[in-house]
């Protein structure tokens, strides 16, 4: 739609400025999780080289896209070699992983899917707190509304940033996006199979509120602080004072969304008496400050967006 809606609402002659083919690997229809279908123009074997090719979502079957995919992921490295920048959206990064082409260079997936990305792609740089991650010839978008920005950050590498503004305009977005690290909702790594662990697990997401010091956690789960600290991290891929960390904001943010107590308030709620070192720790784990989030998530935020639109 770059140079045709813009175009159109200015009462201007449209002038599409991308040519744009949807493939499927063989070329029949494919249907979408919701049951959708759509119906590609051809197939990957038509197409033999291209200036960009955008990798859809693998969606929540992982592991099936990647076993029926192995000729489009040989297809993609073939493009790749003839000079096609690629880029993928949510799981779709796992396809391109598969394929070796980001080994050592950064990436990003949907949050929910980071940890299973890291075990798989140990030599990916993922940066799950990024909604897109940019390394010229190999893009990468979180969620699947940060396929909108994805398109939005080609276009004005392409055709420069007064088109791509007039694009957002013309589809009501914002020009940049926040980053993933808002939306994510943290849930400590379980499944591990030590019980010792996982039992310290409960006591930090229980008595988050509390004064808790590793040795104190050593002494209940019955080891040195030492091996502790190395056992958590090894099966939950932090160390304790950060899962401590990460389970207070977590507790902070619904904290904002459900109520309306002050933010020195909710940081003593959640175990920080520092207000400003709460406040810092906030924006650090969450990409921006406790005001904003909650402007963004609390009920009140959203009919207040909404009496806007309607007003």
């Amino acid at each position: 739609m770059v140079g045709v809606l813009w175009n159109r609402i200015r009462g201007e002659k449209a002038s599409p400025r991308f040519e744009v083919l949807l493939v499927s690997q063989d070329g029949n229809p494919i249907s979408c999780a919701n049951g959708t279908a759509l119906v590609p123009h051809a197939s990957i074997d038509r197409v033999r080289q291209a200036d960009l090719v955008i990798v859809s979502s693998a969606g929540l079957d992982v592991d099936g896209v990647l076993n029926t995919h192995r000729r489009a992921m040989r297809w993609l490295v073939r493009l790749h070699g003839k000079g096609a920048t690629l880029a993928s959206v949510c799981t779709g990064a796992f396809l391109l992983a598969e394929t070796g082409l980001l080994d050592g260079r950064t990436a990003t997936t949907h949050w929910g899917f980071a940890d299973e990305f890291k075990r798989r792609y140990p030599r990916v740089r993922l940066m799950p707190e990024r909604t897109i991650t940019d390394e010229g010839d190999l893009l990468c978008a979180g969620g699947a509304d940060s396929g909108l920005w994805l398109c939005l950050h080609l276009i004005e590498k392409e055709l420069g940033h007064e088109v791509a503004a007039q694009t957002a305009k013309a589809f009501l977005l914002d020009l940049r996006p926040p980053p993933q690290q808002s939306f994510t909702v943290f849930q400590g790594r379980r499944g591990h199979g030590d019980a010792q662990v996982a039992r310290v697990q409960d006591r930090l997401e229980r008595g988050f509120a509390k004064a808790i010091t590793l040795e104190g956690l050593a002494a209940e789960a019955g080891m040195s602080p030492r091996n502790l600290h190395r056992r958590f991290k090894a099966m939950t891929g932090e160390a304790p004072r950060a899962y401590l960390q990460r389970v207070r904001i977590e507790a902070a943010k619904r904290l904002l969304e459900r109520t309306r107590n002050g933010i020195e308030q909710i940081g003593y709620e959640v175990g920080y008496g520092d207000s400003r070192f709460f406040r810092r720790l906030f924006r650090k784990q969450v990409g921006t400050d406790p005001t904003s989030y909650r402007k963004r998530f609390s009920p009140k935020a959203s009919r207040a967006r909404m009496t806007t639109r309607l007003a």
